[in-house]
């Protein structure tokens, strides 16, 4: 059982058990987007001999350690991420958007800039 529960995202019935997954689903490519570029940036650095850092102490333990669909649901839960309503010309209803994109911008520059360090 995934904590918090499906009553607890729904936030008094306002949404329904479909667009909870579909928004699930979304934060968690987000997630797994960005574990990959830190992976492939952290590969490049070690390819190029620029670091001798490990593989692993070059991502950040949020993408690395846990599982994408368990952080986006907890992100939903935090207000990390908020669910708003679509165009009504998308077939889509309702979807995932990151509830400060400049701050994951910023987070993602600031591993870049540690990692160089």
């Amino acid at each position: 059982m995934i904590i918090p529960s499906i009553d607890d995202l729904s936030k008094n019935g306002q949404y329904n058990r479909y667009t909870l997954v579909i928004a699930a689903s979304k934060c968690a490519r987000v997630l797994t987007d960005e574990y990959v570029k830190q992976r492939e940036y952290a590969e490049r650095l070690i390819a190029n001999k620029e670091t001798d850092k490990s593989l692993i102490s070059m991502i950040k333990r949020e993408y690395r350690d846990e599982k994408a669909v368990k952080s986006a649901i907890n992100r939903l839960y935090e207000g990390e991420f908020e669910i708003t309503e679509g165009s009504a010309s998308e077939e889509a209803a309702e979807e995932a958007v990151p509830a400060a994109e400049e701050t994951e911008e910023k987070s993602a520059e600031a591993t870049e800039t540690e990692t160089e360090a």
